[in-house]
């Protein structure tokens, strides 16, 4: 929380770098959402935010159109399509959360290539003509061992649960576990399932390691799976090792009742999916004539200790994230930030 907090302080800032610039009316663009999932209660957080911001700048003819388009399954073809037909729907800019960082490169080069502006969060991409908005998941990932090393000092074994298998933030946050390991030799990855950072899914990919898993003293994850390992790990009579959690309403609720009961410790990480409404505000910023934005912004991850989280429990949802819905002036100061 202090990470973002910390950001989001610079608007004041910020606010004065760039408005006032803008060489260009964007009232009468279009921008399009392309997603390639839906399937879990971040994404539906994420597409509730940017329902949220988007309606209101079209209701204030900031933007024309702020479209979403979420494709019917996870895979890179069905985006790439997806993304042609933007094309050729003429839309000035596309946000997307890509399925793959690197395979819808030739789309979104032919996008660039048409003058349509693309901003990248959460799952990126690499293709050098689109922006990035990038949250440091490598650092949130080996965050994770460093905070576990402090609940338990004498290591032990590790279960790890990853994300969407291809996705960039998948990678990102495994490598940083890894690279978490190897500076916390006490620890050792036992086991790895893929739980697609939904709780149901986690539940059932624990569920079928437990018979051949040995003693473990932690989870470490991806967000939106602890509170389905702690399921599937209670439902098998497993000791509770400490498993990081993911901002779940599910898991920070799970989190209260087991500190209450007996104290128990732990950290929870994750991207704000409101992060949606910050790229939809740099596609505005660039579409409005702020061409000199640069390519990779990195915006911090929001986590939780110990001593805030119950603070925070309050207002998530029941069955959503933690969130945070960004303004124009948010967008402006990040731009600043990145441009030192």
């Amino acid at each position: 929380m202090k990470r973002l907090t910390k950001m989001l302080a610079l608007t004041a800032l910020g606010a004065g770098v760039i408005a006032g610039t803008a060489v260009a009316d964007t009232s009468g663009k279009k921008i399009a959402f392309s997603n390639n999932y839906a399937g879990n209660s971040w994404r539906q957080a994420m597409l509730n935010s940017y329902g949220i911001v988007t309606k209101q700048a079209v209701a204030d003819k900031v933007v024309a159109a702020a479209d979403v388009f979420t494709t019917a399954d996870k895979e890179v073809p069905t985006q790439a399509a997806q993304i042609q037909n933007l094309i050729l729907q003429g839309y000035d800019a596309i946000v997307i959360n890509a399925s793959s960082p690197d395979a819808l490169n030739g789309a979104i080069k032919q996008a660039c290539d048409a003058g349509i502006v693309v901003v990248s969060f959460d799952g990126i991409v690499t293709e050098p003509c689109a922006w990035r908005v990038v949250v440091d998941f490598k650092d949130m990932g080996k965050q994770e061992v460093e905070q576990m090393a402090k609940f338990q000092p004498k290591g032990g074994n590790l279960l790890e649960i990853r994300g969407l298998a291809g996705t960039s933030i998948d990678e990102a946050i495994h490598n940083g576990i890894v690279e978490g390991v190897a500076a916390h030799p006490e620890f050792k990855i036992v086991a790895s399932v893929t739980g697609d950072w939904d709780q149901t899914t986690a539940q059932k990919a624990v569920a079928t390691v437990i018979p051949s898993l040995p003693d473990i003293v932690g989870v470490v994850d991806q967000g939106g799976d602890g509170y389905g390992a702690a399921q599937a790990l209670a439902a098998a009579g497993k000791p509770r090792p400490t498993i990081i959690m993911g901002n779940r309403q599910d898991e920070l609720q799970w989190w209260k009742e087991q500190k209450d009961k007996d104290g128990y410790t732990t950290w929870s990480a994750s991207i704000a999916p409101g992060v949606s409404t910050l790229a939809f505000w740099v596609a505005q910023q660039i579409l409005d004539g702020h061409k000199d934005v640069p390519h990779d912004l990195l915006v911090p991850y929001l986590a939780f200790t110990q001593d805030d989280f119950e603070a925070a429990l309050p207002k998530i949802e029941k069955g959503s994230v933690a969130s945070h819905e960004y303004t124009q002036a948010d967008a402006i100061a990040a731009i600043k930030a990145n441009m030192k």
